[in-house]
């Protein structure tokens, strides 16, 4: 597989870098088809990271392309990124959106990019392993392996913007002992750095929400499952790039045992 990583760190930095600007204004938010918020920020981020992808030759599912309508034909290899992620908490202003670019080949994120630009946090994995450092002017710091908790507390994060009844009900009959709320696909990342050890998603996803995310927490020694227990995948352009519910966990066994759990108190 071709080390895409660091081009993606530097679309990444560069997304956040006018994301920040937007950010630092008073800017205006406007609603997409289906009703779900987008702002400049999202839209400028995009057109910086399709255009420092196109030297790879490969299409991209990008989410503001998408809403408009422009899906290339996408094949075996592409990426997958959502410019802003989380962009109630960028209207919120309380700093837990990201910038998400991910690596597919067939139908698996192959390696993916987290980047937080109000505090700098970067997360990246692929084949190599797992890795988080922080941006300063425009380069990548203290870089450092991470991996998943495979025992201990009995930790599960969840969203800021979203809690469910079955949310509740699912934390007690795994015997959680604490929550931890956070917005974006920093979710995955809490795993990935052995912060928590569940994610369970009973709320509505799209495949650039995850796949970024994904990629980093199967690289820290994570799954991320369908209801099924099979490993989730991607480029389901049959359901318009709509994820089923999910959870993602720090190990086989516990993935699989909640999302048998989860299929129960959804039926």
């Amino acid at each position: 597989m071709t080390d895409f990583i660091p081009l993606m760190n530097r679309a990444a930095i560069a997304a956040a870098d006018v994301i920040l600007e937007v950010y630092r204004e008073d800017f205006e938010r406007f609603l997409k088809a289906d009703g779900s918020p987008v702002t400049l920020a999202d839209q400028k981020a995009e057109a910086v990271i399709l255009d420092m992808l196109k030297e790879t030759g490969l299409p991209v599912l990008a989410e503001e392309s998408a809403a408009e309508g422009r899906i290339p034909e996408l094949g075996e290899r592409y990426f997958v990124v959502d410019p802003l992620d989380g962009t109630k908490e960028f209207l919120k202003r309380n700093g837990e959106f990201t910038v998400n670019i991910a690596y597919i080949e067939g139908n698996r994120p192959k390696a993916g990019v987290v980047l937080a630009p109000a505090t700098g946090a970067v997360f990246w994995g692929d084949a190599n392993g797992a890795f988080e450092g922080e941006v300063a002017h425009g380069v990548i710091i203290n870089s450092r392996p991470i991996e998943v908790a495979k025992d201990g507390p009995m930790l599960v994060v969840g969203s800021r913007s979203h809690r469910t009844g079955p949310m509740d009900d699912l934390c007690q009959l795994l015997g959680v002992e604490a929550d931890v709320s956070v917005g974006s696909s920093l979710k995955f990342c809490l795993l990935a750095r052995g912060k928590a050890r569940l994610y369970p998603r009973f709320t509505p996803t799209c495949e650039w929400d995850t796949a970024a995310g994904q990629a980093v927490l199967e690289a820290a020694g994570g799954v991320v499952l369908g209801l099924d227990g099979e490993p989730f995948t991607y480029g389901h352009a049959d359901r318009k790039f709509l994820n089923p519910f999910f959870v993602a966990a720090a190990t086989l066994a516990l993935g699989r045992q909640a999302a048998a759990e989860m299929t129960r108190l959804t039926r």
